[in-house]
């Protein structure tokens, strides 16, 4: 299978997760326009596991490095699977409320509260697990990151009107989201062998954990899904009929969201060889500032705040660039 061999390009491939989960809820947020959530997000799940098996029989069965990706499926042990399996159940209970959450508050919202809360669980949880990186320094960053999303909340709570009641309902739901979203990674590591090169045996290698993960995500949605969809966070009930009157363009958007997610998952796992997953999943969960970006600059989310709210929102940026940098350092100390 096709792997990383170097800390640098284990970096680069974690600023490609940034990008992608930064970015995969631009297509929400199109569909959104005329398409229900709950709707897009069976698209969503559907593109996520066809990027993880197209990936796994191509990439994951190249090459001479570790198992080839129907081999190591085939030897996994039942517990390795379960934990992956779990992985993706926690992550879709999770990944469903910051839908919900970006649908009622926005993307400039919903992903510095719900995400940042997750950087700082996750880079917690995984370092405890698997100790990789300066601790002093991936503290201090992890700190930064809780400033910035401070700061978010309180440009938030500067909007006309105040925090309605359906915002608070919107930052209610992506700090639920935070928890759980800081949770699933550490699953789907603890399935895997660390060695992706000379894998241990029972153990999952990185191409068959994911897709896995992504079988987790689907089977879950079957039940978690259809339940907002009759119970909904926001609007009227719908239905399985209303999905199938969308357009061919509309369910292609929701997929490729799903790919897109998909690949940045992908590229984090592949890059926690040599990072470790703390790193790497710290740094692929710079994406809020992504998703704030796009938030901010290209659907005007803040458009109507007062003055001074650009000066907190730059302090935002500020502080996550700085988390950022500092957790990158702390594998190079």
């Amino acid at each position: 299978m096709v792997t990383i061999d170097s800390y640098a390009v284990a970096v680069l491939f974690c600023f490609v997760t940034m990008l992608c989960w930064g970015s995969w809820a631009n297509t929400q947020k199109l569909a959104g326009r005329t398409w229900r959530f709950e709707l897009f997000y069976w698209d969503y799940a559907f593109g996520v596991v066809l990027l993880m098996g197209l990936a796994g029989l191509t990439l994951g069965s190249w090459g001479s490095a570790g198992r080839p990706f129907l081999e190591d499926l085939a030897q996994a042990e039942a517990e390795a699977l379960w934990a992956a399996f779990l992985g993706g159940v926690i992550f879709n209970a999770a990944n469903l409320l910051l839908v919900a959450a970006i649908a009622v508050a926005g993307m400039a919202v919903a992903f510095p509260v719900g995400i940042g809360i997750a950087l700082v669980l996750g880079v917690l949880v995984n370092y405890l697990a698997t100790p990789v990186g300066h601790a002093g320094l991936l503290l201090l960053g992890v700190g930064l990151v809780t400033l910035a999303i401070v700061l978010d909340a309180l440009a938030y709570r500067r909007l006309p009107g105040g925090v309605t009641p359906a915002g608070r309902r919107g930052l209610g739901l992506a700090v639920v989201c935070g928890i759980l979203m800081g949770l699933f990674y550490r699953f789907v590591a603890q399935s895997m062998s660390p060695d992706f090169h000379h894998p241990e045996a029972g153990l999952l290698g990185p191409y068959a954990a994911v897709f896995v993960f992504s079988l987790g995500l689907l089977a879950s949605n079957v039940a978690f899904n259809t339940f907002l969809m009759k119970r909904p966070v926001v609007g009227e009930p719908t239905s399985f009929s209303e999905y199938f009157q969308g357009g061919f363009v509309t369910h292609l958007i929701g997929i490729s969201g799903g790919a897109i997610w998909a690949l940045g998952m992908l590229s984090s796992i592949l890059a926690a060889e040599q990072a470790g997953f703390a790193i790497s999943y710290g740094l692929g969960q710079g994406a809020t500032m992504v998703a704030a970006v796009w938030g901010v600059f290209i659907w005007r989310e803040f458009a109507a705040a007062p003055p001074g709210t650009n000066r907190i929102l730059a302090g935002m940026f500020v502080c996550y660039l700085l988390g950022l940098t500092l957790i990158i350092m702390a594998r190079l100390v």
